[in-house]
């Protein structure tokens, strides 16, 4: 019993290896020690074998003359395909092709994404029967609303609650500079916003910055510093200097081509004689590295129609004649700068910031920008100081600035003994709807 189950083993994988052999391998029939079961195998395992490799080879050419692609799918197929994706996918896919777009725009798919986005509030014990209405009958009206309308929902909405989220978070206002105490929490990279375009085929020497024993800095307004490498003339760096002031929204509400644009002003209208030119608020910040060399708040800045000349309105922070007012500026005045290999210090360059509130604590004028002291070639109109006296000058279309300082060699420290801001007259008329 047990040879004849070793013998019918015997049989069955002599039929099994059959085929694998190559041909003319195998022994012809009554030529093996077998009786003529193993060679009917044998020829049978080769027919099975040529059968295969025929069905391959007509599979092959079945596949090569019927390649299906994913754009010749029908649209039920594509349909099915397209509702697991995720919204930002989906707006993707709809930039393929025209097919596309139109399929992606489906209402079915976007109202079960918009659902699940903003699905309505679940309490723990139950749900809130007008809006349990409300998603109900939104579902029964996919079919009568535009393709497109929902998805269209859907990135309104969206907008809509990242503007939410923002204001909540710049809700918080900084008494002295009245700009959001959280603007670099709000700075989160969301895509790309243009803030600003310069050409820098126009650097020139009358453009030229500052420099020291390495590099030449460049300053093109607004707020952006180039460096170029002495020697080579190749860039080493760019900065570039921005203001708190509407950062967010220039930053988040603007798209990679078109930067963002200020809702319009509404002036409020007054019948003060000198309605706009009296209850200014000043904060200026002189730094540089995140060293600050000066950071002041100045309340209750006034000009007055005589001061008016032109075009601008005179408003004077620090003047000459009180001592009392004069500040001196904090530690050696530099500006840092840094690349992967090389870093260094401008001598007497810094940034300055400055924000202007109007009478309604709302900013009024607002910049930031690298400024440089430079000797003042002759004395000034005011008092004479024991010190060689300095300057720094800024201006842009909706103002100056002028300060004077004067070095201290026995302390070794700058004081500012005048601050100037020349208002555009322009800018007030504009803001507070006055006729200057």
């Amino acid at each position: 019993m047990a040879t004849g189950r070793g013998r019918l083993l015997q049989l069955q994988w002599s039929g099994l290896q059959a085929p694998r052999l190559p041909l003319g391998v195998g022994s012809a029939p009554g030529r093996t020690g077998f009786r003529n079961g193993p060679c009917i195998r044998y020829a049978a395992g080769c027919a099975t074998l040529k059968q295969h490799a025929r069905r391959e080879r007509h599979c092959e050419r079945a596949s090569a003359d019927c390649s299906v692609s994913l754009d010749s799918m029908p649209s039920e197929i594509l349909l099915k395909i397209f509702s697991y994706l995720d919204a930002g996918t989906l707006l993707c896919t709809g930039c393929v092709n025209r097919r596309f777009y139109h399929l992606a725009n489906d209402n079915f798919i976007w109202i079960r994404i918009y659902s699940t986005a903003f699905s309505p509030k679940r309490s723990n014990w139950k749900v809130n029967s007008v809006e349990k209405t409300a998603v109900t009958m939104n579902l029964l009206s996919v079919e009568d609303k535009e393709a497109g309308y929902w998805k269209k929902e859907y990135i309104a909405k969206q907008i809509a609650s990242v503007k939410a989220a923002l204001a909540q978070v710049l809700k918080p206002v900084n008494p002295y500079t009245g700009l959001p105490v959280k603007t670099k929490e709000a700075l989160r990279p969301r895509w790309h916003s243009l803030i600003a375009k310069y050409n820098l085929s126009n650097l020139t020497a009358s453009t030229m910055f500052g420099c020291d024993r390495l590099i030449r800095i460049f300053c093109l307004n607004p707020g952006l510093l180039v460096g170029l490498w002495k020697r080579e003339e190749e860039l080493a760096f760019v900065m570039a200097n921005l203001h708190f002031h509407h950062l967010v929204e220039r930053s988040t509400l603007g798209s990679a081509t078109i930067p963002y644009e200020l809702p319009p002003h509404s002036p409020l209208l007054d019948d003060n004689p000198e309605y706009g030119l009296h209850g200014y608020q000043l904060h200026v910040d002189m730094h540089s590295g995140g060293i600050f060399y000066l950071c002041g708040t100045f309340r209750n800045l006034f000009t007055k129609k005589g001061y008016i000349e032109n075009g601008y309105a005179k408003l004077i922070v620090i003047s000459f004649k009180n001592n009392t007012e004069h500040l001196p500026l904090i530690g050696k005045v530099g500006l840092s700068w840094r690349t992967d290999i090389f870093d260094g210090c401008i001598k007497s360059c810094s940034i300055m910031d400055i924000t202007l509130l109007d009478e309604y604590g709302k900013p009024f004028w607002c910049f930031s920008s690298p400024v440089c002291m430079r000797s003042s070639p002759r004395p000034s109109d005011g008092p004479n100081f024991l010190g060689q006296t300095y300057y720094v000058d800024y201006m842009d279309s909706e103002g100056k600035v002028h300060v004077q300082l004067v070095w201290i060699e026995e302390t070794e420290e700058y004081f500012i003994v005048n601050l100037v801001l020349y208002l555009s007259i322009a800018k007030i008329n504009h803001w507070f709807g006055t006729k200057y």
